[in-house]
């Protein structure tokens, strides 16, 4: 499989993103986020899957592990094909969200440094002294150690995580912007053509297809250029 573009539904109206997935029809995947799923709830989930498209249910859990737990089960019964935890909820975390899913097909992503965070940031701010390439890396292994299916991590630190991890841990990379469009609050990106070769299993596009004056042609795009 090559890597796969995942459409984000970042808006606030059930008909503005059923229209996105009618309009970028060609993408199979789309992210519903805690933007969309607060104001919809599981009803839009379930029109999206309607629709015939694959669901990336993207609410960062990062909580106690029994909580967690129920809610990884809670996004298995609505049938997501991706879901995110925080990987710094630490081992027992991921280990329940891991046996909350079970039995299913939602596999279970550990999201490693947001993307919009740099090296300043995460030392002043967040606390840890590492680089964000360096943190990355270590909460990936312990991550997908304590059973997570794959981590989410910015495209800069995907060719790292392969070296760490090998070919089966899926790598989902938020922080694509392809060369014609802006780079908005992103620090850590890269185009969706380099974010393939490095080894992305999925690309994750938000504004450079929502903000775009023709969301199917920044699609088609985006398409064409993974296809190269």
């Amino acid at each position: 499989m090559g890597t796969e573009l995942i459409a984000v539904l970042d808006v606030n109206r059930r008909e503005e993103a059923l229209d996105t997935v009618a309009v970028c029809g060609a993408c199979r995947w789309f992210k519903i986020g805690a933007q969309l799923f607060t104001r919809c709830g599981p009803a839009i989930v379930r029109e999206v899957q309607g629709l015939g498209k694959n669901v990336f249910l993207d609410l960062k859990y990062h909580d106690i592990p029994n909580t967690v737990a129920k809610a990884a089960r809670a996004a298995a019964d609505l049938g997501a094909g991706l879901l995110t935890i925080h990987a710094s909820g630490g081992q027992r975390m991921i280990e329940a969200a891991r046996a909350g899913a079970e039995g299913s097909d939602t596999r279970v992503l550990a999201v490693t440094v947001l993307t919009s965070l740099s090296d300043k940031a995460l030392r002043d701010e967040v606390g840890i002294p590492e680089r964000a390439s360096e943190a990355v890396v270590r909460l990936a292994k312990m991550a997908v150690g304590a059973g997570a299916h794959g981590v989410v991590a910015s495209p800069r630190e995907i060719e790292a995580i392969r070296k760490a991890l090998g070919k089966d841990a899926l790598v989902v990379t938020p922080g694509i912007r392809p060369a014609w469009a802006r780079k908005d609050d992103q620090e850590r990106v890269m185009t969706p053509r380099d974010a393939a070769q490095a080894g992305a299993d999925f690309i994750v596009v938000g504004r450079p297809i929502l903000k775009h004056a023709d969301p199917a042609r920044a699609v088609s795009l985006i398409l064409e250029e993974l296809a190269l």
